[in-house]
This record gives structure tokens, C-alpha cells and sequence, in this order.
């Protein structure tokens, strides 16, 4: 692993700063970086950017007629479990975000961890699904964003024409540019207020429903409705006649496209106060607080379900348990949703622009030199925030991707009616997936070469154990994620066929082109010697 990674970091360099006070300036200088963004984001900041990013409402509005689709009422019981396995890797995430209090967070982590070579791998593939991930959420909104401006308006625009999707997606993306450019504590405050609307948005939603009356008993939580059954099914898929080793394992994609970015706590290291405790803690209190919250807005949903079953909820979606409230309070809720998606694209695009100023700082980026730049005026990373309005405004093209009959290239079939651009949220979670693997990967193989955490947050006799967990849930979930299917099978509303794994390959092998040309991890090698 050594020689195909370029060496590591870990027991060499690492063991010189264990002993460094963890006081910000000095554990920057000992791993060889010097002050040059603004550490203003307190704890809650750090805290509000991770959970906007997460985002139940976000993950629940836009993949609840999925999950219930594929799983019945009974996928309400795969929160708990993706939420537990995932604290875990939060846990050695936390861990990592301590010992290297870093903006880039994942690429800092397999850089130190393993070397610069698997550092920039992770680092590519994170900011990659990173930036993908911020033309998807905020495609997310267009369809509320058009429901209620056709209620207010009396208009007539359609949430799927290609006009409108640019329109809206693409003022998305400038504002959040905007308001990431201007300084972290404006993100800071983006994010804050996400936090509040998240918590109005699902427990609000809950007490609603529930003041003008649930539908469904208890017992509805441990149905399917029959939806492993190809007849019953909403979606007409096939899902083997079985629960636990068909519907189950596709349902739980619903959740567990919803539990990641915690991390990007960890991105803006460098922008928080006492990083080195408060961005673990944030790890954690994003992901506990989010699946809390998730399985209240749920559960709230499933027993408002009518009484005539779950096919006309899969059918229009969660404004149609919207009905039974008054206008003003569906409106307001509405509303709430969109500010969500808003700042989780906000907070997405933040966190992909310090992952490319990270890459840039050491050299391992094209146009490194200029990406790299600080803002004199704001200490943000503003030629990197722009990169971040670039790319998600490209991926945006994919918007005019809509065959109106399936497309067959080679072996693999592109769905018909499916919105390219929707269909890019597959690749973002795969590829978040697969770097948060190669990161828990990149610890293991620390631990085994004999690196001991010395940060403020250590898991002490578990850490090892914890890792190892962490590693073969994630392993688990990408395959589930990736794993080629047929048009007509379950899985394929989430992953659509070959698709997901395809762009996760073409997404590999053009870093891995480049990498073997351009050597960036001979920069970041390099980079290193030169701060030491």
C-alpha cells in the first residue's frame, strides 16, 4: 500500500505534531500550513452548517414516496439503523477531524493517514460528489418553489419544463455564491437559520398532522401494504416477494441518501473556534439531532396516510397529506421547505469550495495558483467559491438531458422521462459514499501502521473496532448504492440501472488519467517538505 500510495504520512510526520499544543496557529503550523482564512464560526455555526447539509427535510421531501414506495410503512424502522451505523463513522470521523483540524477535511484525512497519492483520490471523488450534490438539492426545490408561486400567482408553470429547472436552479447557485463569498459567518448565518426551519419543518409538521387528526394506528409502522409484490406495488416494480432481502434493501437507500454530510464539519475547520473539539462534537450532534428529527417528520407522515392506503401518497407526493391543513399552514410549511433546500445547497457548495482550496493550497489542483486565493478583504476562499458556482451551473446542462423513449447504449439503458439532472443526486451520494469508505479505510490502515490519535477527541481501546464496523457498513451501503439492476426492479428508482456505477467510473478513471500525468501528489509531497 506504501509504494502505490506514495508513502505515508502517518507515522513519520503525524507522530511530530502529536505533542503540539491544540492551540489553532500552533497545530497549523506544525502540519505545515499558516493562518489564512478567518476563524469566526462558533460552535453552533459549525454545528448548523454540518446539519443543513444533512438536511432531513431536504432528504424526506424529495425521497418519501421512494422510501414508502419500496419499503411500505415498515422503512420507517432502516432510520434508526443508518442513522446508528453512521454515528460510528462520525465517531472516526471525529476522531480524524481533531488530529488534523483541516479545511478539506476527507482529503486532509487520507493525505495524513495514508499519502498524498490516496489523499488526492479521496479528495477528487469527494469534491466531485460534492459539487454534483449542489446542482441536485437545489433541483429539488423547482417543484415547490413552482407550487407556490402557482397558488399565489395563479400561473401555470411547469416544475418540469427545461426553462424553468435553469431558471430557478440557477439563481439558487449565484445567491448561495453570493452569500459563501462575503464570509464564513454569513454561511454561518445561512445555515443557523436552516437549523430553525429544519426544526419547525419536522417537528411543526409533525404536531400538525396531528392536531387535525391521524389516519392510520401504531400498527400501520409494521405494515409493507404488500409493496414486495409486484401487484400491489405503487411503482409497479419487482421486488422479489420479499421484504427483508428485497424491499428492505432497497427502501433503505431512502435513508441512506439522507445521512451524510456531517462531515463538512470538518471543511471549515479552519473557519471555526477551537476546531479541534467543537467540529467532533458537531459531527455527532448533526447526525443524532438529524435522525431524531427524521424519524418525528416520518412518523408524523406514515399516520397521516388516508385511510384508502399509501398508493395516492406515492403518487403525489407529501403535498397531498398536506390537504387535510389549512391553506395558510400548508403554505407556510412550503415555505419552510424551500429555505431548507436553499441552505443545504448553500452549505453543500461551501463545503466542496474548501475542499478545492484545500487541493489548491497544495498544488495538486489545475490552476492552482489562482484557485487558491483568499479573499483580502472577506478570508474566504472566493476563487474556490467560484468554482463552486461553475461546476454545479455545467452539471446544470444535464437538465436537457429528458429521452422521451428509454436510450440503449452498449449494455445499459437510460430510462425514459427520467430528468438527467435529477438523476445526478445517484452519482453525489455513490461518491460520497465511496470517499467516506476510502477515508474509514485510510484510518484502518493507520491504526495498523501504528498510529495513536492524540487529539482532544479520541476513541481510546474502541477506536479500532468502531473503524472496522464503520468500514464494512459503508463497503455494504456503496455496493447496495452502485449494485447494477434492471429497469424493472426496485433498486432502479434509486440507482437506474447501470447508470450510478457508470458515471462513478468514468468519475475514477479521469482522476485516475490525470493523476498519473499531472503527479499531484508529488506537489502535495512536496508541499509538505517545504513547510515542515
Amino acid at each position: 500500500m506504501e509504494s502505490i500510495m506514495g508513502g505515508s504520512m502517518a507515522n513519520s510526520e503525524v507522530s511530530d505534531v502529536g505533542d503540539v499544543s491544540h492551540g489553532e496557529d500552533a497545530r497549523m503550523v506544525a502540519l505545515g500550513y499558516r493562518e489564512e482564512l478567518k476563524r469566526v464560526l462558533s460552535f453552533f455555526d459549525n454545528f448548523s452548517v454540518a446539519f443543513s447539509y444533512l438536511s432531513p427535510m431536504v432528504g424526506i421531501y424529495s425521497l418519501y414516496a421512494l422510501g414508502l414506495g419500496t419499503g411500505g410503512p415498515r422503512y420507517i424502522w432502516t432510520i434508526p439503523i443508518v442513522v446508528a451505523f453512521m454515528t460510528l463513522v462520525a465517531l472516526v470521523f471525529g476522531e480524524l477531524a481533531s488530529e488534523y483540524p483541516l479545511s478539506g477535511a476527507l482529503y486532509q484525512y487520507g493525505k495524513y493517514n495514508v499519502g498524498p497519492r490516496y489523499g488526492w483520490y479521496v479528495g477528487w471523488i469527494y469534491g466531485f460528489a460534492l459539487l454534483a450534490t449542489v446542482a441536485s438539492v437545489d433541483s429539488g426545490a423547482v417543484l415547490y418553489i413552482v407550487t407556490l408561486v402557482n397558488l399565489w400567482f395563479k400561473t401555470h408553470l411547469d416544475p418540469s419544463n427545461h426553462v424553468t429547472i435553469f431558471v430557478i436552479v440557477g439563481v439558487f447557485i449565484v445567491l448561495s455564491g453570493i452569500l459563501n463569498s462575503v464570509g464564513a459567518k454569513i454561511m454561518g448565518r445561512v445555515a443557523n437559520i436552516g437549523v430553525y426551519v429544519e426544526t419547525i419543518g419536522t417537528f411543526g409538521v409533525f404536531i400538525a398532522l396531528a392536531i387535525h387528526g391521524f389516519h392510520q394506528g401504531f400498527g400501520f409502522l409494521f405494515s409493507t401494504q404488500h409493496v414486495q409484490q409486484v401487484a400491489e406495488n405503487p411503482w409497479g416494480v419487482n421486488l422479489a416477494g420479499n421484504w427483508w432481502i428485497g424491499a428492505a434493501l432497497v427502501a433503505v437507500l431512502a435513508n441512506a441518501y439522507i445521512f451524510y454530510g456531517f462531515e463538512s464539519a470538518g471543511d471549515i475547520s479552519e473557519e471555526t473556534i477551537d476546531a479541534h473539539k467543537e467540529v467532533p462534537r458537531a459531527m455527532r450532534g448533526a447526525i443524532l439531532y438529524g435522525g431524531i428529527a427524521s424519524f418525528v417528520l416520518v412518523l408524523g407522515l406514515l399516520l397521516a396516510t388516508p385511510k384508502e392506503g399509501i398508493k395516492g401518497v406515492v403518487a403525489g407526493g407529501i403535498p397531498v397529506l398536506f390537504a387535510s391543513l389549512p391553506s395558510f399552514l400548508t403554505d407556510f410549511f412550503l415555505v419552510m421547505v424551500v429555505i431548507a433546500f436553499f441552505s443545504c445547497g448553500t452549505a453543500v457548495q461551501g463545503a466542496g469550495a474548501r475542499v478545492a482550496y484545500a487541493l489548491a493550497r497544495d498544488g495538486a489542483m489545475p490552476g492552482s495558483n489562482w484557485l487558491k486565493r483568499v479573499s483580502p478583504r472577506f478570508k474566504t476562499p472566493a476563487n474556490a467559491v467560484l468554482v463552486g458556482v461553475i461546476i454545479p451551473f455545467l452539471f446544470m446542462l444535464l437538465v436537457l438531458v429528458n429521452p422521451s423513449t428509454p436510450v440503449h447504449i452498449l449494455w445499459f439503458t437510460y430510462p425514459a422521462k427520467v430528468n438527467a439532472l435529477f438523476a445526478l443526486v445517484s452519482f453525489g451520494v455513490s461518491g460520497i459514499y465511496l470517499a467516506f469508505f476510502l477515508t474509514v479505510l485510510g484510518a484502518f490502515i493507520a491504526r495498523r501502521r501504528g498510529w495513536v490519535p492524540s487529539g482532544s477527541f479520541t476513541l481510546g481501546k474502541w477506536g479500532m473496532p468502531v473503524t472496522i464496523t464503520g468500514l464494512v457498513y459503508l463497503g455494504a451501503m456503496f455496493i447496495n448504492i452502485c449494485w447494477p439492476s434492471s429497469l424493472a426492479s426496485g433498486r432502479a428508482l434509486f440507482n437506474y440501472g447501470w447508470i450510478t456505477l457508470l458515471v462513478m467510473a468514468i468519475i475514477v478513471i479521469v482522476g485516475a488519467l490525470y493523476e498519473m500525468i499531472a503527479r499531484p501528489d508529488l506537489k502535495i509531497a512536496s508541499h509538505r517538505v517545504e513547510n515542515k
